[in-house]
């Protein structure tokens, strides 16, 4: 069954942005460039899920883009699927569009897939296996 992975909020600045949370208590667990997405992002353990804080590394990035058109705030939601390839393939046999076809590696080494919002109620959704799990 899946369960909330994280919630992937864009933002222009990292080190802005996570000083809230540090105000709360909370720490950084992670702090990584994923450069083909090109963003660095923060992880921020909140109970059993995270808090991913996402800043564009380009001006071409799609945090970027998402952020010159919305402004700064939630850009996701990720649930974690124990079988990523199986529920790829169920999504897509039921007819969801995906952003794209390919399981890609991100965050963490945790391989990963997005599903349109046009599929998932309005939200963009994040689909996220553990690294380690099955390849294709």
């Amino acid at each position: 069954m899946p369960t909330i992975d994280h919630l992937g909020i864009a933002v222009k600045s990292l080190q802005q942005a996570r000083q809230f949370y540090e105000r709360l208590g909370v720490q950084v667990s992670k702090e990584e460039t994923v450069a083909h997405e090109k963003v660095k992002v923060a992880m921020l353990p909140m109970g059993e899920s995270r808090i991913e804080l996402l800043e564009a590394t380009s001006p071409d990035s799609v945090v970027a883009k998402f952020i010159e058109k919305r402004g700064e705030g939630l850009h996701h939601v990720a649930l974690h699927v124990p079988d990523l390839t199986a529920a790829v393939k169920t999504l897509k046999e039921s007819g969801a569009r995906l952003i794209s076809e390919e399981i890609k590696i991100g965050a963490g080494g945790h391989r990963y897939v997005f599903v349109h919002p046009s599929s998932a109620g309005g939200v963009l959704v994040e689909l996220v296996e553990e690294q380690g799990v099955k390849q294709i």
